[in-house]
This record gives C-alpha cells, structure tokens and sequence, in this order.
C-alpha cells in the first residue's frame, strides 16, 4: 500500500509530473468483475430502456421510475453504497462504469439514475451519521425509495450558497421548520427523500438536511408541475415547494454550516460520473452514424466512403476514445487514493470524501470536456444522416437534445472551467502542487537558447511525449505570468481564467490517450493499436491547435512590450512539432476502421 502511494499523483500534479504509461489505468484492464458488471449493465440498458425509446420521448415518468425500479432491484443502484448498508460496495471504477454503460439508452433515465446514485444517495452515505445511514440508505440502494437533491433556487445557480431558504430551529428544539422553493429538481414527482439545502438565522454558508416526502402526508411540502425540456424529457423535473415543512433535528446532515461542503463535495462526485454518462452514448452515435454512412448510397456511392464523412467518423470516434481513456485513469486515482486513506485508517466515509476531493480538478476537466465531446458527436451524427438526422423517426435529434444538459448541470462548463485553474493555483498556494518552481524553470528557459540537437524520435510516441510536455510548459507559461501580474485578483479575469482551462483540459486528455495507447502497445503489440496510435496522434493534433489559440489569446491579453514578444516567441516553440502528422492520412485510417466494422470498436 505504501509502495501504491509512492507512486500515486495528487490530482493537478499531472501538470508537472511525467506520469509512466504502467501508472494510469485504462478499459483494458478492467477485471473479470468489472467486465461481467459491464455486460450485466449493458444487457439491462439493450433490455430494459432502448427498446422504449419511443415512450420516454413522450414523456413516460412513469416509465422511467419503473426502470428505475427494475435497476435498484438488479443492484445497480447500490453498486457504490457499502454492503452493511444494502449496496455492492464496490470500487469506484465500477461505479464509473455502472454509469457509462446504463447512460446512452436515453437521457431521462441517465439523468434519473445519476441524481438518485450520485447527489440523492452519495451525501448521506459520506456525510450521515451511522443512524442516518441505517435507517436511508438501504432503502435508497435498492431502489425501494428514491432520492432527489433540492439545492438550485430561482436566485441561486451557480452561486449555490446564495439560497434564501431557510431552517428555522422550533421553540422545543427538537425540529426545523423549512421554508423556501426549490427548482429544476431531478426525479422530485417520485422520490421521497430529499437532501435540502437551507440557511439557518444569518449563518454564512448554508446547512443540508435530510427531508422525507410522503404525498399522504405532504408535511407542507408542494410540487409544481412538471417542466417542459428540450431533452431528457421523461426525467422527472419540477420545483420543490417547503411551508413550515418539519424536519427533526437529528436529520441534519452533518454539522451546521457545512451545507456548502456536501453540495460541493456531492458535485466533485457527480462532475466525473457525469462525464461517464456521456460516454456510451458517444459510442453508440458513432455505431448508428457509420450504419447509416455505409448503407446510404449518394453517387453509387456509400457516403462513408466520401473524405467529408471520414473526417466527421474519424474526429467523432477519437473524442470518445479519448473521453474514456482520461475518464477511467481519473477513475482509479480515485479508487487508489481511498484506498489509501482506508489503510491509513480512515473511515470508510472519511476516505470516499477526501480520494474525491483530491481529484477534483480533473473531475470539473472531465465534466467540461466529455459534455462538449458528446454534443459535437450528436451534432456530427444529425449531419451524417441529413435530413434523415433532423426527423424524430431517427435516434440522433434526441440523442442531440438529451446531450444539451450535459454543459449546465452539475456545475456550468463555465463554472468548471473556472474551477479547473483556481484549484489548481489554490493547490498551489497550499504547497500541494509545486507550481512555481516549474513556471520559474520556463521563464528561465524563455531567456535561454534552445537547443537544436536532433531528438532521437524512433521509438513509439516519443514526439508525442515530448509535446505533451511542452503543453504543460505553455499552461505554467501563461499562468504563470497571469498570476504574477494579477495574484490572487485572477479570479476576477474571467477571460483569462476560460483561456488557461483551455490549456489545462487539452493537456489531460490528449496525455490520458497517449499513455493508454503507449501502455497497450506495450503489452499488446504496436501492430494492434494501429487506429488508436492514428486516435492519439489526431487528438495531440487539434489539442495544439485549441492550446495555441487560447495561449495566444491570453498574452496578448495581459502582457504587453518585451514580455508579450518573449512569451509570443515560447508559445512558438513549445507548439512547435519537428515533424507534423499527415492529419487526413490519420483520419483516413481511424475512419476506415469504424467503417470495416461497421461499429465504434475500440
């Protein structure tokens, strides 16, 4: 155990750290556990929610908490509750997994599934005395009850500890009294524990509580009606109504105050499943576009033969296998990090929380970039099938509205991508992540001359892995000079902050893909990964691209004279490639691969 903390990297120090392609962890070394969970899921999702498709659309809620029900009653539910509390208690890579593969039927039973297991379950099993735990949890891990997540108010979104909702302790002091609304609550028209944010007197920061519903005896809660959405519309969404609602005072989760905390926590959770969510349903557009591309026939010809196709198969296949690629390697830093923690002898709760919370930048990286990537693949797979893609008879109109959400919840990708930078220069400032010795060593080497030796590139990726290290020094260039000029007044330049998550997000994923590969390659033969060297090479490619814009566009923002000139000139060689990739060659061969098998197959 020692030995795997040695190793292990704190969430941000990818940054500065080489990560060996042995230390990350990819889908192809998931156990025979975790296989056999796959193909369970994947077998209910084939069974219990595709066929459906047409009455989720047409907005079945009662549909959807039926499969709810069927999953809860199959373990799904449970698969990251403790077993003394009725669930698997397994691993958080097969927590991951559960919720990659039971996501792409639909985005209502997606949605439905992720605020019960994620922000419905998750707060009490991390944050709930023993009590709390044994007399909800159980119910919730098996889907015999459901849970909903009442922190969203009409005045506070993104500012969650904005909310006017108050807990009011009664003159007995054995209950609160709630008062306040709630809006765009997922599963609120079935479940019947709430965990609801609520201030008490003029306390800073908000309190969480745990609040039973029964429509027998509504004690002063309503519900509105259901809201009418673009996507996920069989997803249960209404606002959540408290009139001098009563809750006994031992249901407070956690302490007093210590709302912010679980809601931030509960979100660190939920950003990095919601990026699993977003996976499978990748997988299948690419499967469902390229059917269409080989059957459809323009000019005696399959339109998956056209150049203006391959490109669109080719980039849409390498978001995904990127996406699961950074996903699942975040995934088990997660996993390994409680582990430690549970050795060194923390609780079980003690350990979930803080392994979380040590990744939670790569968790709001995950969030902001598998959204995008699932949206442009939906958007892709509409213009694949043409005027077929817009009708409602074809999968990939619902498939693009289910994928809109994907960028809101959870954290805005706006918000995200603030919090991607400013937890890593807080990490920074706590001594967690040296990020300063780093960004003194690119300054100084922006004033030195660089070296022009020939690299040895002959062995695989070599090339690759020296970009990606480049890459790094393009973020610590450019945030470091942004910090250095504003300090801790960088959180007010919004601009700057999108321009360095930027930086920050490509450098994750396009490294996450490579070591995969490399790791592979390794251990399967460079012969077997011949697309996916092609996925990684194409993804480092555009992700140069993205890195030089932002870059660009964030010095010529906040430096000016003989600084901007020298960091304009080191933006130029740290994105400089010695030898280019032939971008269509490697699209060419990602796309003949999907098109041969006729399905997303990596």
């Amino acid at each position: 155990m020692s030995d795997l903390n040695k190793d292990l990297l704190r969430g941000g120090q990818f940054l500065v750290k080489e990560t060996k392609c042995e230390d990350v962890f990819t889908p192809e070394d998931f156990s025979e556990e975790q296989n056999m969970m796959k193909e369970a899921v994947k077998e209910f999702n084939d069974r219990e929610i595709i066929p459906y498709k047409e009455r989720f659309e047409k907005k079945d809620y009662a549909l959807t908490e039926e499969t709810m029900r069927k999953a809860g009653e199959l373990g799904f539910l449970g698969v990251a509750v403790p077993e003394e509390f009725g669930g698997l208690g397994m691993g958080f890579v097969s927590t991951m997994l559960t919720c990659d593969y039971i996501s792409s039927g639909t985005g209502s039973f997606s949605t439905a599934f992720g605020a019960h297991t994620g922000i419905g379950t998750m707060p009490i099993t991390l944050y709930g005395t023993e009590e709390q735990k044994k007399k909800y949890v159980p119910a919730l891990a098996t889907g015999e009850k459901f849970g909903a997540y009442c922190l969203t108010e009409p005045g506070a979104g993104s500012d969650a500890n904005s909310g006017k909702t108050t807990a009011e302790l009664t003159a007995d002091g054995k209950s609160y009294k709630i008062n306040g609304q709630k809006m765009w609550i997922s599963n609120a028209g079935f479940a019947e524990v709430f965990i609801v944010f609520a201030r008490i007197g003029d306390d800073k920061n908000i309190t969480g509580f745990i609040v039973e519903y029964d429509k027998a005896n509504p004690n002063g809660i309503t519900l509105g009606e259901e809201e009418h959405k673009l996507g996920i519309r069989a997803s249960s969404t209404r606002q959540v109504f408290f009139n001098d609602t009563l809750v006994p005072a031992e249901n407070m989760l956690s302490e007093r105050g210590g709302g912010f905390k679980i809601a931030m926590n509960a979100l660190n959770v939920g950003r990095i499943k919601l990026a699993a969510a977003c996976l499978d349903s990748q997988r299948r557009i690419v499967s469902t576009a390229v059917q269409y591309a080989n059957e459809r026939k323009q000019f005696n010809t399959p339109i998956a033969d056209f150049g203006a196709i391959k490109l669109k198969l080719a980039e849409m296949a390498t978001n995904a296998y990127v996406g699961e690629s950074a996903s699942y390697r975040a995934a088990k830093n997660v996993e390994d990090r409680i582990a430690i923690r549970q050795a060194e002898g923390n609780s079980h709760q003690e350990a979930e929380l803080k392994g979380v919370e040590e990744y939670a930048i790569e968790c709001s990286i995950l969030k902001v970039a598998v959204s995008e990537d699932v949206q442009a693949c939906a958007d892709e797979g509409i213009q694949i099938f043409g005027g077929m893609g817009f009708s409602e008879e074809t999968p990939m109109e619902s498939a693009w509205r289910d994928a809109r959400i994907a960028r809101i919840y959870e954290g805005t990708n706006e918000i995200n991508r603030m919090l991607s930078v400013g937890m890593l220069v807080k990490k920074a400032m706590k001594g967690h992540v040296d990020l300063l010795g780093p960004a003194t060593a690119v300054g100084n080497e922006l004033m030195g001359i660089p070296s022009f030796d020939t690299p040895d590139y002959s062995e695989l990726f070599a090339e690759e892995k020296e970009m990606i290290a480049k890459l790094k020094k393009v973020f610590l260039m450019v945030a470091g000079g942004a910090i250095q000029k504003f300090g801790p007044a960088l959180e007010e330049h919004q601009q700057l902050l999108t321009a360095a998550s930027n930086i920050l997000i490509e450098v994750y994923m396009a490294e996450s893909a490579i070591l995969r590969t490399e790791k592979n390659a390794k251990r399967f033969g460079e012969a077997s990964q011949k697309e996916q060297i092609a996925m990684s090479q194409l993804y480092l490619y555009n992700a140069v691209e993205i890195i030089t814009k932002s870059a660009r566009e964030g010095i010529i923002s906040f430096a000016e004279g003989d600084e901007q000139r020298m960091m304009l000139m080191g933006l130029k060689r740290f994105t400089k490639y010695a030898n280019y990739p032939n971008v269509v060659a490697l699209r060419n061969t990602i796309a003949e691969k999907v098109k041969a098998e006729n399905k997303y197959c990596f």
